[in-house]
């Protein structure tokens, strides 16, 4: 009998049955899996697909609407730099006002102080205080201080311009980066999935330490708006401020030298009246000096003619003792004689006396002579100092509105 051969093991046939059921399944099971995930993969690839392209369409929006407030910041920015610099034009222009007006005051200032130094050449009595010299004064304490006025208004115009350039660098700094971002902004919102130039940037998803947020980011720019208008105004008042001052001090100026110019033709007129009675009395004292000196002729010439009958009353007398013994009589001859010898040196003492008085009337006049003339030189000189000397620097005096 034959021996049975044994090969690999044998599996029933419900066991091959179960397994090909159990391949059918599995197959059917990963693919049917595998089809849902074709499925759900083309879902989330129509999903993502969407989402990317609303989320782009968003930030197209963002951009539109960043790019509009940045114009918006732009144009504010603009404005108020041109109003800045309308303004820093103008008040440089005011600025330039107070320096030629400042200028303008030096030689008003000097012909003052000339006036000052001229009178001190007067001479004697006329070297007073008088309301000349009062107003010159005042006039030099009023330029002066319409110096000090000016100076100070133009470290103010020097300081407010400084400081609106200072408002305006800032000003044309933010522009600056305002053009910057929008240039870069509107590429940015100009890219598109096929623009040339896309590359990965790894680490850029972030938001970066440095960076601010938009509530910071406006309120800079109207710091910088609110800041440039302030400066702004403080210059429009200051060249308010700076007309007021330059109108008063070229009236106060103007006003002052009328003043002092009203003293002048006063004291002018004085000193010439003056000048013209001392002339009169001079020329009274000179007539008067001429008759005198007549009369002094006359007094001399009338001692000088009682000189004979005095010798010849004196002869006859002296003759007379000569008459001999009883001869040498008291007779009315001889008293007549002794009274004419006292008659005539009464008379000659009397000429003498009133000579004398004579002499001394005319020593006084000559003497108020030489004063006269001497206060008629004085009031001269006194007249060229004022009416030519200062008079005429005066009329140089040209003080218009500053």
């Amino acid at each position: 009998m034959a021996k049975l051969v044994t090969g690999p093991t044998r599996f029933t046939h419900p066991e091959w049955t179960t397994s090909n059921l159990t391949h059918y399944a599995n197959a059917e099971s990963e693919r049917a899996a595998a089809e849902r995930l074709v499925e759900e993969s083309k879902r989330l690839s129509d999903e993502t697909e969407k989402r990317t392209e609303k989320t782009q369409r968003d930030v197209n929006k963002k951009f539109e609407q960043r790019i509009t407030d940045i114009k918006y910041w732009k144009k504010e920015l603009d404005d108020k730099l041109n109003e800045l610099a309308t303004e820093i034009d103008s008040l440089t222009a005011f600025k330039a006002r107070v320096e030629k007006a400042l200028e303008a005051t030096a030689e008003p200032l000097h012909i003052a102080r000339g006036c000052l130094a001229n009178r001190e050449k007067r001479q004697a009595i006329d070297l007073v205080h008088d309301d000349v010299q009062k107003e010159l004064i005042k006039e030099v304490e009023t330029i002066e201080g319409v110096q000090a006025l000016l100076r100070r208004t133009l470290e103010q115009a020097s300081e407010q311009i400084r400081l609106n350039r200072k408002a305006k660098y800032q000003l044309e700094k933010d522009l600056k980066d305002k053009f910057g971002a929008l240039s870069i902004d509107e590429y940015c919102a100009n890219l598109r999935n096929n623009s040339a130039g896309l590359n990965m940037k790894d680490g850029v998803a972030k938001i970066e330490a440095n960076s601010v947020s938009p509530e910071d980011w406006q309120d800079f720019s109207d710091a910088n708006i609110l800041k440039a208008e302030r400066e702004r105004q403080s210059s429009v008042e200051l060249r308010s401020l700076i007309d007021g001052i330059l109108q008063q001090t070229s009236n106060d100026m103007r006003k002052q030298c009328n003043e002092v110019n009203v003293a002048f033709n006063k004291r002018i007129s004085e000193t010439k009246d003056t000048k013209s009675k001392l002339e009169d009395h001079l020329n009274r004292i000179v007539k008067q000096i001429k008759e005198i000196e007549e009369n002094i002729s006359r007094l001399q010439k009338s001692i000088a003619d009682k000189e004979l009958p005095m010798k010849l009353s004196q002869t006859r007398l002296d003759t007379r003792q000569s008459r001999p013994n009883v001869e040498l009589c008291r007779d009315p001859v001889q008293y007549r004689l002794i009274e004419e010898v006292h008659e005539i040196e009464s008379s000659v003492e009397q000429l003498q006396a009133r000579l004398a008085q004579t002499q001394d009337s005319l020593k006084g006049l000559i003497r108020n002579q030489l004063s006269l003339e001497e206060d008629i030189g004085i009031k001269a000189n006194t007249l060229f100092i004022d009416e030519v000397e200062c008079m005429g620097m005066r009329k140089s005096i040209n003080i218009q509105n500053f």
